[in-house]
Parts: structure tokens; C-alpha cells; sequence
């Protein structure tokens, strides 16, 4: 019935830009600033938990599990970065966090806990959908407990990718 919706010839249609904003762009420019400037608190860079290697990989994974062998330092190491002190990424930090562990942790669990219901005959697309969800909330779960213990030892904020990566390490342990 409207199937001629498109544009019609004589019949000009009005553009975004040509209505008119009754609120100009102060509205849109201190909305837009306001994320911007509020994002960072919350989401860090997502690839700098990304930065890694085969060498971090195997460096992270001997320091996780056998904590007692580490002789290197604890803290995290800094850098200048745009003219004011930032953490290095984690290809040249091994104290760094980083998601790719914990993402490859995440993908083992469900891999290995769906090739366990498979031997037991009891896998099925469903079983899968939830061993991912309830591995999710798991890790939510411990990301949530996490921030509530920084919040009541009144360390400060710390960013929630990272606070997603320290938890992530416990998929590990």
C-alpha cells in the first residue's frame, strides 16, 4: 500500500540539516565533551590490553602460576606518553593487565566444558549458549567483587578494563 515511500518527482524532501535546532549546538557540544571526558574513567583504551606477544604470553602465564619464581619487580612500570606520565602496554610490561589472557582462558573454558558434556553425550547448541552466559556471569560476578573490595579499602578508581583483566586472571588460577 506504501510501497512508493521513496522520493517522487516535483516533491522536494526536507533534510536533517536544513530543520532548524531550537538548542543550537550547545546541547550537542557539551553532551558530546561530556562522554568524551567521562568514557576514559570508566573504559580505558581497549587495545592497549591487546598489546601483546608470544614472549609476554609465556612471561605472564609463569608469573600467574608460579608467583614464588618471580625475581623482577611488582609495580608497574611508566613512561611519557603525549607529554604526561602513562603505564607502558603490556608487550613491555609484564606487571601490565591485559585482556588477552583472560579472553583466551575464557574461550578454553567453554571449549573444554562443552567437549566434557559432548563425551558425556549431553552436549547440544543450548548447552553451549549456556556454559558461555553462566561463564560470563562468573566473570562479572568477580569484576563486581572486585571493585565493591577497592571501594571499601578506599583505593580510588581504577578503570574497569582493568579491574575485568585482574579478574580475568582468575579463570587461570
Amino acid at each position: 500500500m506504501y510501497n512508493n515511500v521513496g522520493t517522487q518527482p516535483g516533491v522536494s524532501m526536507p533534510t536533517a540539516a536544513s530543520q532548524p535546532n531550537p538548542f543550537g549546538n550547545a546541547l550537542y557540544g557539551s553532551s558530546s565533551e561530556y562522554v568524551q571526558s567521562n568514557i576514559s574513567r570508566y573504559f580505558s583504551d581497549p587495545q592497549y590490553y591487546f598489546q601483546v606477544n608470544d614472549q609476554y604470553v609465556r612471561n605472564k602465564l609463569k608469573v600467574v602460576l608460579f608467583p614464588f619464581l618471580h625475581r623482577g619487580h611488582w609495580t608497574r612500570i611508566t613512561g611519557p606518553v603525549r607529554g604526561r606520565l602513562s603505564y607502558k602496554p603490556p608487550i613491555y610490561d609484564i606487571n601490565a593487565p591485559d585482556l588477552y589472557i583472560p579472553f583466551r582462558a575464557f574461550g578454553t573454558y567453554v571449549v573444554l566444558a562443552s567437549l566434557s558434556l559432548g563425551l558425556q553425550g549431553k552436549f547440544s547448541p543450548e548447552a553451549l549458549n549456556w556454559l558461555f552466559i553462566k561463564g560470563l556471569f562468573g566473570w562479572f560476578l568477580q569484576v563486581a567483587l572486585l571493585k565493591v573490595t577497592l571501594l571499601s579499602l578506599g583505593s580510588g578508581e581504577a578503570p574497569f578494563l582493568d579491574i575485568a583483566a585482574y579478574a580475568g586472571v582468575n579463570w587461570l588460577i
